[in-house]
């Protein structure tokens, strides 16, 4: 009675240490992909469905399935209108036919905290003039996106790193570069002459 008394308390303590790392595996394991990695040149880029700030949603691989894509990810709303995403947008609009006779479509990704960041991504938008219909801006309100592409930019006032990956039609990398800083974006002029050479 006491030996079988003592092998049910031996099977119960290996189960409980089996279990034990087990779990320890699946948390570090999980971890690992609570953020993505950056598509490498060449990789397929991951999926998404993101929503404008009027609630339409937006699929990047059915964007991408018309042609070569521009993906975009600005700052957003890191509290306040970025200055430097202001003039990148605003210099994108005004290339937007140059884009189209290229057959590409530009995706803008608006990352931020979730209150409220369909009605700042609508202040942002209204200090553009309208944006050409192969333009669209998706708003990013969980970092989404951002993590799943490995972009988060976790500091005090910063949401993602700006930030631009051209695709192609089965949503492989031809293009990317990511800024951590500010400035140094990529130009319509400098997307344009990389499409182009492809």
């Amino acid at each position: 009675m006491i030996s079988a008394s003592r092998d049910f308390r031996s099977t119960i303590a290996s189960i409980r240490s089996t279990l034990l790392a087990t779990a320890a595996v699946l948390l570090i394991l999980g971890s690992g992909f609570a953020v993505g990695q950056t598509p490498a040149l060449g990789a397929k880029a991951p999926d998404f469905v993101l929503s404008t700030p009027s609630g339409d949603p937006i699929r990047i691989s059915k964007l991408e399935s018309k042609g070569t894509t521009i993906l975009v990810v600005l700052r957003g709303f890191p509290g306040y209108q970025c200055p430097y995403c202001v003039k990148q947008v605003h210099d994108f609009a005004l290339h937007g036919a140059d884009f189209a006779a290229k057959k590409t479509n530009v995706l803008l990704v608006y990352p931020g905290p979730p209150a409220e960041l369909d009605q700042r991504a609508k202040e942002f938008l209204a200090k553009q003039a309208d944006l050409p219909a192969n333009i669209q801006l998706v708003i990013d309100p969980d970092y989404t996106m951002t993590n799943l592409y490995g972009l988060r930019w976790d500091a005090p006032h910063e949401t993602a790193y700006p930030s631009t990956f051209i695709l192609d039609k089965h949503g492989k990398v031809l293009f990317e570069k990511i800024s951590h800083e500010h400035g140094d974006r990529t130009t319509a002029t400098d997307l344009l002459a990389e499409i182009k050479n492809r």
